[in-house]
């Protein structure tokens, strides 16, 4: 691998975070922050957990004071979504809660399953706690002002249990559960559940505030800010990750005023990247160098990898 292809393949972990719009970072202080913008994305976090990025901007930044983003490292950076749009299918949101929000052995809430019926989200599952106990509850969701998801429960039921709203269900394990921290990304308000998508998803983590959400076919979209307003820069493809400017930090290497552009060879489809299997995707793709030393990698989508067939030796 020539030391381009090698220097894209750092800097293509990158998609789990970042941001473009140079002009916004130069206005946010500490000169670490990676501007992002991606288009068209099927983000995997896990093999079976997956975002579909609409579109997005915002900025790759550092967890840790003082550092780079660092692509090997899902804990070194967040996404901070200033604008965009996002949908997640129910099945990878039950997957969410069933590995990530509800992962403890002490969880009350186990066997989620999602969803979408008549504008309404019908959440499914089990109380560990109160003998796996099977419950329903179908809900309308909305946004708090925080920018969070409320899930209100307009009917609640759970075999053999009377139920008259969601403490009832759930007893005090939700509440003590979630003020000890044990169950992250989600807390009970009366008969509301509210869940913060920062906390819920898995590394890399997102920061933005939910500004709509909406039930689409079978998927919960959610809106960041505005993206009707926001500046969007022009980049010269249909199925995209950017990262513009500072520096990232891939492997053994660190790009200087970055300049890279992921890009999807087979615009028919969503890009889709899993950041864990990128290196798979570079070799598979090629990369181009611009006039002014930027990098562009076209890349086989993660899910037809092994669609390709092995050359002839």
């Amino acid at each position: 691998m020539n030391r381009c292809v090698f220097l894209a393949a750092g800097l293509i972990a990158s998609l789990t975070a970042s941001p473009l719009q140079n002009s916004a970072s130069k206005a946010r202080g500490p000169q670490t922050q990676v501007q992002v913008q991606m288009r068209n994305v099927m983000y995997h976090f896990q093999n079976n957990i997956a975002v579909h990025i609409v579109r997005l901007g915002g900025e790759l930044v550092p967890t840790r004071e003082g550092e780079i983003p660092v692509f090997d490292d899902k804990n070194s950076f967040v996404l901070r979504i200033n604008a965009g749009e996002m949908a997640i299918e129910t099945q990878s949101m039950a997957n969410v809660l069933n590995q990530y929000v509800f992962a403890r052995k002490d969880s009350p809430v186990k066997e989620v399953s999602i969803q979408i019926d008549k504008g309404l989200l019908k959440v499914k599952g089990k109380l560990h706690n109160k003998g796996d106990v099977t419950f329903e509850t179908e809900d309308e969701i909305s946004v708090t002002e925080d920018g969070k998801i409320r899930m209100h429960a307009k009917k609640i039921r759970a075999a053999h249990l009377p139920v008259k709203g969601l403490m009832d269900l759930f007893g005090v394990e939700m509440s003590d559960l979630i003020k000890t921290g044990k169950v992250r990304g989600i807390r009970a308000e009366k008969d509301d559940l509210i869940l913060d998508p920062e906390q819920a998803l898995p590394p890399p983590h997102i920061q933005g505030k939910v500004t709509q959400v909406r039930l689409e076919g079978n998927s919960i979209v959610q809106v960041f800010g505005n993206p009707g307003s926001y500046k969007w820069a022009p980049v010269s493809a249909r199925n995209y990750m950017a990262y513009r400017g500072n520096r990232l930090k891939f492997g053994k290497l660190t790009m200087e005023d970055t300049d890279m552009v992921l890009i999807d060879p087979d615009p028919r489809d969503p890009f889709d990247f899993y950041l864990d299997h990128y290196k798979e995707q570079l070799v598979a793709g090629y990369t181009k160098t611009t006039e002014s030393f930027g990098l562009r990698v076209f890349m086989v989508d993660f899910n037809k990898l092994k669609q390709q067939k092995p050359a002839r030796k």
